[in-house]
């Protein structure tokens, strides 16, 4: 498979020219023309390359590339990254915020879908755009068994903070670094927030808000939409495909 139709493919699918974002989304580094196997991974990191390169892969697809706000120089660790992908021949295109916003199998509906839940509500303003979800359980979950399925499914050492009532019906998410919706969160009356990464600053936020948090882990949230990618990408090419997980524990 020609490494230019699998990215014509990405590209479209996942919208990437419509999302400001920091991260420089799609193919960030070019390797060979012909793709015979995808190595799928959260973090562009070494660990990452060196197993992909054991798997034989030819391309990585990761939620948090290599190249933020442009590329101002290549040295050091830059550089190391940068020339054992090249010196290999393998590609590495990048997709985070179109792939924690997409309706289908982003990382902020997955979340809700591990509580059998659908996107009923855009929320989560980021650059102008939402990029969380809001879904309504038919009737009000006890709170305790809503974080059950969270730890099984999920993370069994997320955090939470209990700061609402013990029943719950609106739940909402936006994965990874999402603390900064959960003013909106408020305002939205939710009754969960879901997010990925601890933040200090959220704490007496959803205490005087009344709102139950969950902190999922910004690995543990962000590991949904890359593997829901990886399956519409071998479902599409008939490639094969493999999910590298190197956990931050964070």
């Amino acid at each position: 498979m020609r490494l230019e139709e699998i990215v014509e493919f990405l590209d479209e699918f996942l919208k990437i020219g419509e999302w400001r974002d920091k991260s420089v989304n799609g193919l960030q580094v070019e390797g060979k023309k012909e793709v015979e196997k995808i190595a799928f991974a959260v973090d562009a990191c070494m660990e990452v390359f060196r197993r992909a390169k054991e798997s034989e892969a030819d391309l990585i697809v990761v939620h948090h590339g290599l190249i933020w706000n442009g590329l101002s120089s290549i040295r050091g660790l830059m550089y190391r990254r940068i020339e054992f992908l090249i010196r290999n021949g393998i590609s590495l295109y990048a997709a985070h915020i179109p792939l924690d916003a997409h309706r289908s199998i982003g990382n902020n509906v997955q979340i809700l879908r591990i509580l059998d839940l659908e996107p009923e509500e855009e929320f989560g303003e980021y650059q102008g755009k939402n990029i969380g979800y809001i879904g309504s359980f038919k009737d009000k979950r006890d709170l305790d068994d809503v974080i059950k399925s969270l730890k099984e499914k999920l993370n069994p050492d997320l955090k939470v903070l209990r700061f609402g009532g013990n029943e719950v019906k609106r739940i909402g998410a936006v994965s990874g670094r999402g603390g900064f919706a959960i003013e909106e969160a408020i305002e939205k009356d939710l009754d969960l927030f879901i997010t990925g990464e601890v933040e200090h600053e959220i704490y007496h936020i959803a205490r005087e808000g009344e709102i139950n948090v969950v902190f999922g882990g910004h690995y543990a949230t962000e590991t949904l939409g890359i593997k829901a990618l990886m399956r519409v990408v071998s479902e599409e090419f008939e490639i094969k495909t493999e999910f590298i997980d190197v956990p931050t524990g964070l």
